[in-house]
């Protein structure tokens, strides 16, 4: 098993902006000594606590303090951006990391979002695989490519100057593209065996029942056909500390930023009418989704030895998985998120692939 490592993120609303940005790289950073091998960031444009804006921009900020580690968006939120634009700036971004890069995409979540780029009440699943297909279609193809959709079309024919170089955009470095990593959320997700049918990666999200994680590498392989787990990436909230009062305070008590993080994600989701993430039964009542109720499902924390054992508890309910995506939070104490890191890293997984060692 590998790690990888995710944010969105979500900070108090009254952090200074400068302190969260400052630790989010920093995360991004001591996740790169410890041999991570992926890390991802999300972007959101309208969010005050979910506040980078830009996963490109952002990602740029870590080029030259990275060494190994790939880099990735988590995610491009397609319909919010012209496929043009995607396709031109994910290109540079690919260059300029040397082909450290990984392109996460999505639909986007967030309806503010949505809101702002005039896509609220739009079909923004249908504009998400348009987009794709287009960002594809540019770098697989030539001037003045004359793309031509429902949403968007694409052309430099009128102002193109071959001789010079006008009117083209740039492929990316890593050939035919990046690889393409999806999020998958949803209960038995459609885009999971969409993305197998395509060749992509997926990332199942970390916000979700063990039961619903398990059906997203079924609906994968349906569409993949023979697909290998090694190539599964699972995000899961986990706390590891040198003793467990301080990784149960720290996950779970009044003043725990796992607590602040899913207090704030479980409030959106659920206004939005996707409460079912949360819940063993759809007869569940929404009201019975309480902070406490996700923090006890969702969140693994602990001492070294109790995270390995919970993972891999975890682990034997969804299937075999190549890669365990471990989810940034706000760093109320930077000490203790630095050593879970840390932890995780040098005792958990070590750990972990022994006992997968003895098994296989």
């Amino acid at each position: 098993m590998n790690l990888g490592f995710f944010t969105m993120p979500i900070h108090p609303l009254e952090k200074d902006w400068r302190l969260s940005l400052k630790e989010d790289r920093e995360a991004f950073l001591l996740a790169d000594e410890l041999g991570f091998s992926e890390a991802y960031v999300g972007e959101h444009v309208t969010d005050k606590a979910e506040n980078i804006t830009s996963c490109i921009t952002f990602i740029a900020t870590l080029i030259d303090a990275t060494k190994r580690i790939k880099l990735g968006t988590g995610t491009i939120n397609m319909p919010n951006n012209h496929p043009a634009a995607t396709a031109a700036n994910i290109a540079m971004l690919d260059h300029l990391l040397d082909g450290r890069f990984i392109f996460g995409i999505s639909p986007g979540g967030l309806l503010s979002d949505a809101e702002v780029f005039g896509n609220l009440n739009a079909n923004r699943n249908e504009m998400f695989v348009e987009a794709i297909n287009q960002v594809l279609a540019i770098w697989a193809g030539e001037p003045p490519y004359n793309i031509e959709g429902k949403y968007w079309t694409i052309s430099t024919e009128r102002t193109q100057i071959p001789e010079i170089g006008q009117g083209a955009i740039v492929r990316p470095l890593q050939q035919p593209h990046p690889p393409i990593v999806v999020t998958v959320v949803e209960p038995g997700s459609s885009s999971a065996a969409d993305a197998g049918a395509r060749g992509w990666g997926i990332i199942s999200a970390n916000f979700l029942l063990p039961q619903w994680v398990r059906t997203h590498w079924d609906r994968y392989v349906e569409g993949a056909g023979d697909a290998d787990p090694a190539g599964w990436r699972v995000a899961k909230t986990v706390f590891v500390a040198e003793d467990e009062r301080t990784a149960r305070e720290y996950a779970f008590g009044e003043r725990s930023p796992y607590r602040f993080y899913y207090g704030q994600l479980g409030f959106k989701l659920i206004r939005a009418g996707r409460a079912n993430i949360f819940k063993p039964d759809a007869d569940m009542p929404d009201s019975e989704v309480t902070t406490d109720y996700m923090l006890d499902r969702l969140v693994i924390a602990g001492t070294p030895a109790q995270v390995v054992e919970q993972l891999l508890a975890f682990r034997e309910e969804i299937g075999p998985f190549g890669m365990l995506v471990y989810c940034g939070v706000d760093w109320v104490d930077p000490r203790l998120a630095r050593r879970s890191l840390e932890l995780t890293a040098t005792e958990v997984l070590p750990a972990i692939n022994r006992e997968l060692g003895e098994d296989s």
